[in-house]
């Protein structure tokens, strides 16, 4: 059995009641485990597994494959702020999915999970921004050894990812300063 503190990246059904789990911990790096039951309302992960929970995890390594199985959590950090927010929402996928794109599967990396949860915490009391945004991709960019002065730090990450999310041009559309989102929907989309 493994013990690690880990914040929950992104959920997949396995079964009708069970989940895959995709964790990034600093001691193990991008870990999935699996809920067995987890989708049960009596389960005794019930409550306690949902996007960008952070908090303490017990799991044992899978005899083969990278698909461990979870044993106990212990959540921390709700992040009920940050689902305030579609902006916020939003910004936290785009965080997670940055990450998830970057990192090799089950190598620790103290400061990427680090960034990633100041990350969360900073939305769960703070409405996404533009600058939020920008911070977060220059700070990987520079943890993952890839930030230029000549480029810009997310011209930086999709030269090492390949691209970048799909996501990010909707929040750019979304937050950038120069647009105005306080007009009414219909002027938005023209």
């Amino acid at each position: 059995m493994h013990s690690t503190r880990a914040t929950i990246l992104r959920l997949t059904r396995l079964t009708d009641t069970s989940l895959i789990v995709t964790w990034l911990s600093g001691g193990h790096g991008l870990i999935k485990t699996v809920a067995k039951g987890a989708r049960r309302p009596k389960s005794p992960f019930a409550g306690s597994i949902d996007l960008f929970f952070g908090g303490d995890l017990v799991f044992e390594w899978a005899k083969r494959g990278d698909l461990h199985h979870l044993r106990e959590v212990s959540i921390h950090s709700w992040r009920e702020g940050l689902r305030k927010s579609y902006d916020s929402m939003l910004l936290a996928g785009y965080c997670c999915q940055l990450i998830e794109a970057a990192v090799e599967p089950e190598h620790p990396d103290d400061g990427l999970h680090d960034l990633l949860d100041r990350a969360l915490d900073h939305l769960d009391g703070n409405p996404a921004s533009f600058r939020a945004l920008r911070h977060f991709e220059r700070e990987l960019a520079r943890l993952l050894g890839v930030s230029h002065q000549e480029r810009s730090a997310d011209q930086s990450l999709a030269d090492l990812l390949g691209r970048l999310p799909a996501t990010r041009e909707a929040l750019v559309e979304r937050l950038h300063p120069n647009q105005d989102f306080r007009s009414s929907g219909s002027e938005m989309h023209r």
